[in-house]
Parts: C-alpha cells; sequence; structure tokens
C-alpha cells in the first residue's frame, strides 16, 4: 500500500512568514516617502535648515495646513526636527536629524528610474506612433 503524500503545513507557513519579513520593512519605507509632499520637502531641508515660509516657498503649490501636517508626521517619524531660537520674535526652523540623510541614496535612485522610466515611456510611445 502506498502513502498518500500531504504537503506540508510548515514549509507554507516559513513561506508566508519569510515574505512577511521582506514585505514589512519595505512597506514601511514607502510609508516614509508616500504621499506628494514629503519627499519634496525632505529635498528641500537637503539644501539646509528652513524656516517654515521658506519649505512653503521651494516646495510650490504646498498650503501652509498641509506643510504643517507633513512636518509634524515627519517629526513623528524621527524625520525632522523643529529648532526654535529665542529671542523676538522667536525663530523656529526645521532640519533633518541624522537619520533622515539615510534616505538620500534611495531618493536619488528614484530619480535616476523616474528619468529612465520617463525615457523609456516616451519611446514606447513615439514607436507606436510611427
Amino acid at each position: 500500500m502506498q502513502e498518500e503524500i500531504v504537503p506540508a503545513k510548515r514549509p507554507e507557513m516559513e513561506r508566508v512568514l519569510r515574505c512577511k519579513t521582506e514585505v514589512v520593512p519595505i512597506m514601511d519605507a514607502i510609508y516614509i516617502i508616500t504621499g506628494k509632499w514629503r519627499v519634496p520637502i525632505t529635498i528641500a531641508l537637503m539644501e539646509g535648515n528652513k524656516r517654515f515660509s521658506e519649505i512653503q516657498k521651494e516646495v510650490s503649490k504646498i498650503t501652509s495646513k498641509v506643510l504643517s501636517h507633513e512636518l509634524k508626521e515627519m517629526e513623528l517619524n524621527g524625520f525632522v526636527e523643529k529648532k526654535v531660537y529665542e529671542g523676538y520674535p522667536a525663530r523656529i526652523e526645521y532640519e533633518l536629524t541624522d537619520y533622515s540623510w539615510s534616505i538620500k541614496p534611495i531618493i536619488i535612485t528614484l530619480r535616476d528610474f523616474g528619468i529612465q522610466h520617463r525615457e523609456k515611456i516616451k519611446q514606447e510611445r513615439s514607436r507606436k506612433e510611427q
């Protein structure tokens, strides 16, 4: 009598867990840069500390309300530090934390991919039109 082969559940569970350990950190990273404004704000602050109004000028079309919300979120995630300088009126500047500089190579890679992808799409459209 032949033994029936039953698929083992353990390897399947190990595969699921391995997938989760790969996907969860990626999703965490995507959360940090998700949204229309976080990358432009980060790039603006890579040029140096800035006051709220300076960031708003550099990140065109962002409203005060949205910028305030994004800066608070970025501060909660350890990406931005709000510095308050004494005086009258008090001067407030925002700066990137040491930790947030670790995203610079990712932003550069995303930029390069975006340039490459845009060029690929242009070429494909051009070929289709001919």
